[in-house]
């Protein structure tokens, strides 16, 4: 029995939470994970797992012996790191969740420069607006766009994200611009449906007092890009993210309005479980993307220039 291999294989199947998705992970059959669990049980002469058809529940002494699975293979992992920085170049996969529009838009060009640099790591994306498990789904790190209230996580921030609400010229012509929040919910309006309370906007106002206006969406959508191209169609206003309208807005065809109020703040983050050591090639990657986003971000630099307030 090699010891290290079944505590590797046990940590593996926690955090899969299942021996189907352990095998897939690791790359090795489904009868070989649960020999290793079964070597692993009869080493120790205890039940790790209460067993059902669809998930692997830790046990008491399941739990235990898990958290002191995770500690010394970390230990392990960071010797043999310790020992191995000083040489080579980074290795192995990096498996990331990142928020499909700023993952399209401004991560991917990221990713594409540092792969470049770094050409033996193998990246796995997933695009996608959801909000990941990070350890039950296998991922090394996400980009997530929020205020991040979850302490089990760790986070880096990378950039400010920045909300406007805007409309086409056209559709203003014709229904006219709205001189107050109260005034929206006379107005047609596009949502992104991916974020609590999508049928209200709150804002605050140059007074500091908060606004709380309840909407009737003309169209709601999970994607910010279509919402974009409904608005620039004269089909209604959208309250929407500098990053996926910024060009549209410096060519004058979103207009921005009601700039004197603003609505709630969020930030792009780096995020990853702090229940696990941290990899080189996280680290590197992840330093490389707050060096990369560091400073006024370059999707506001003309909304800067133009004095265009947050909506």
């Amino acid at each position: 029995m090699d010891r290290f291999d079944n505590m590797d294989t046990f940590v593996r199947v926690v955090e899969a939470g299942t021996i189907s998705g352990a095998a897939e992970r690791m790359g090795i059959a489904k009868s070989a994970v649960s020999r290793r669990l079964k070597e692993l049980e009869a080493h120790l002469n205890a039940q790790l797992f209460h067993r059902t058809t669809r998930k692997m529940n830790l046990t008491d002494t399941g739990r235990a012996y898990y958290h002191q699975c995770v500690r010394i293979l970390d230990d392990v992992l960071e010797a043999e790191i310790a020992t191995s920085d000083a040489h080579g170049t980074l290795k192995g996969k990096l498996k990331i969740a990142l928020p499909t529009s700023f993952g399209l838009l401004h991560m991917g060009p990221a990713i594409n420069d540092f792969a470049r640099t770094h050409s033996d790591i193998e990246f796995d994306l997933d695009f996608n607006d959801r909000e990941v498990d990070l350890i039950q789904e296998g991922f090394d790190l996400a980009i997530r766009i929020a205020n991040l209230p979850d302490s089990s996580l760790i986070a880096r921030r990378l950039t400010p994200i920045r909300t406007l609400l805007c409309a086409s010229p056209e559709y203003l012509k014709q229904e006219g611009t709205p001189q107050s929040p109260q005034e929206l919910s006379g107005h047609q309006c596009l949502v992104y449906t991916l974020v609590p309370d999508y049928d209200y906007l709150q804002l605050t106002g140059p007074d500091g007092k908060l606004v709380r206006i309840r909407v009737s969406p003309y169209m709601k959508a999970s994607a910010g890009e279509y919402l974009k191209d409904a608005a620039l169609a004269g089909l209604g206003i959208i309250l929407v993210p500098s990053f996926i309208a910024h060009k549209e807005i410096e060519e004058g065809r979103l207009v921005p309005i009601l700039s004197d109020y603003e609505s709630k703040q969020f930030d792009a983050y780096a995020i990853y479980p702090q229940t696990r050591h941290l990899s080189k090639r996280v680290r590197t990657f992840v330093d490389f993307l707050v060096k990369r986003f560091e400073g006024i971000p370059a999707w506001d630099l003309y909304l800067n220039r133009e004095g265009i307030q947050n909506a």
